[in-house]
C-alpha cells in the first residue's frame, strides 16, 4: 500500500510541520517514507506545500504529482491541486477558509471547519493538526497512536508546553 499525500496552504499554517509529523509517524511504523517540502521565498504568507509518501515498498521518487490524498488549507491550494488527485482519492479542506464547492465527484471529499474548531480550543494556529486528525481517521494511513507518539518526538523542546493542545487538536479532527 502506498499513500501519496500533498499538503498545501499559506506559509505559517503549519503545512510543513503536518507533513513532517506524518513522515515521522510512518518511520515509527517502519514504513518507507519521503518528505519533500516546498515553499516560496516569502515563507510566512507565501505558498507552501509538502509531499509525503508512505509505502510498504521503497520510494523511488519523492515527488507527488498525482496525490491519493490532498489536504488544501486555502482556496488557492484547492484550485491548484484538486484536478491532480487520483480517481478515488481523498480531498480534505478547511471549510472555515474555503467556501467553494469541490469540482470532483470521483473523489471522497471532506470539508471541516478546522480553523473554527482550532479557535474553539483557543489554539487558532492548530487547524493543521485538526485537519491531520481527520486525514488519519478517514484514510487509515497510520494508527492514530503513532501520530501521537511522533508528536511527542517532533515538538521542539522550546514548545513542549504546546504538546497537549496539539494532541487535543488532533483528537478533535479525528473525532469530527
Amino acid at each position: 500500500m502506498t499513500h501519496e499525500i500533498l499538503i498545501s496552504g499559506f506559509g505559517g499554517q503549519g503545512v510543513l510541520f503536518a507533513g513532517k509529523l506524518l513522515a515521522y509517524a510512518a518511520m515509527l511504523e517502519e514504513k518507507y517514507v519521503s518528505w519533500l517540502p516546498s515553499y516560496g521565498p516569502e515563507m510566512r504568507g507565501g505558498t507552501a506545500n509538502c509531499s509525503v509518501i508512505i509505502s510498504d515498498e521503497p520510494v523511488s521518487c519523492p515527488l507527488v504529482t498525482n496525490p491519493t490524498v490532498l489536504v488544501a488549507m486555502n482556496a488557492p491550494s484547492l484550485d491548484k491541486f484538486e484536478d491532480s488527485v487520483t480517481k478515488d482519492g481523498k480531498i480534505f479542506t478547511d471549510a472555515s477558509l474555503i467556501s467553494q464547492e469541490f469540482k470532483r465527484n470521483d473523489t471522497s471529499n471532506f470539508a471541516i471547519p478546522s480553523t473554527k474548531m482550532a479557535e474553539e480550543l483557543q489554539a487558532s494556529k492548530l487547524s493543521n493538526m485538526v485537519l491531520l486528525g481527520k486525514v488519519v481517521k478517514e484514510t487509515s494511513v497510520l494508527p492514530f497512536e503513532s501520530i501521537i507518539n511522533a508528536l511527542k518526538k517532533t515538538v521542539p523542546a522550546s514548545k513542549q508546553a504546546m504538546l497537549e493542545i496539539n494532541k487535543k487538536a488532533l483528537e478533535t479532527g479525528f473525532n469530527a
